[in-house]
């Protein structure tokens, strides 16, 4: 459901079924592509244990994120997607403090992660190639590649520019709300609240 505080529907693209079924459908797409069709009942199987585990993962994350910033789980997609498209700001004062939390808490999470992520993605898409090429598959070999290296290059440009605009978005809001934000009530978690974040590059979670 909606939220009903803030007189908002939750989109459908939000709910814990859409994301099951969203990674389900990519995991089962991508295994068949290099598998084939003829183990589709354990690929399906294993399909869908992951995207059980990945709607947990994912679920858990918004809980945390909402506890953390004071607002319904059911918010914090759309707040986010306001951040990520550089929206309009929310018209409730308090509503635009949860933001500052939010992207406070995102800036945080992108420093103190940023320096293992990209290299142990890289890992993980380029490694798994290897294997393959090792074991004498080629044609799966060089897709890998290519999947991996499209990935990784859409990863880093995703994150700089949510990185930019959630930096953008914090200053129009601490503008607008005239240092609404920045009050005790407002401020980062595990963190003083006063004067802002610089913004940070790297990987968000989630864009995770």
């Amino acid at each position: 459901m909606g939220s009903q505080e803030h007189g908002q529907v939750q989109r459908w693209q939000d709910r814990w079924w859409a994301v099951g079924l969203l990674v389900l459908v990519v995991w089962v797409g991508i295994r068949l592509a290099f598998d084939g069709w003829s183990g589709w009942p354990g690929i399906l199987v294993g399909g869908l244990v992951y995207a059980g585990f990945m709607t947990w993962l994912v679920m858990r994350r918004r809980r945390r994120d909402a506890r953390a910033v004071g607002t319904d789980a059911a918010r914090v997609p759309e707040l986010e997607r306001r951040i990520a498209k550089n929206g309009p700001l929310p018209e409730d004062p308090a509503e635009q403090a949860a933001m500052i939390r939010l992207i406070r808490r995102r800036e945080e999470k992108l420093r103190r992660h940023r320096w293992w992520a990209f290299p142990l993605l890289a890992l993980l898409f380029f490694g798994i190639p290897v294997l393959w090429f090792a074991a004498g598959n080629v044609t799966a070999g060089l897709w890998g590649l290519a999947f991996g290296a499209a990935f990784l290059g859409w990863m880093v440009w995703f994150n700089r520019r949510f990185a930019r605009r959630m930096a953008g978005m914090r200053r129009r809001i601490e503008g607008v709300g005239g240092g609404l934000a920045r009050g005790p009530a407002a401020g980062p978690v595990g963190g003083p609240a006063a004067g802002p974040v610089g913004g940070a590059e790297g990987f968000a979670h989630g864009a995770r």
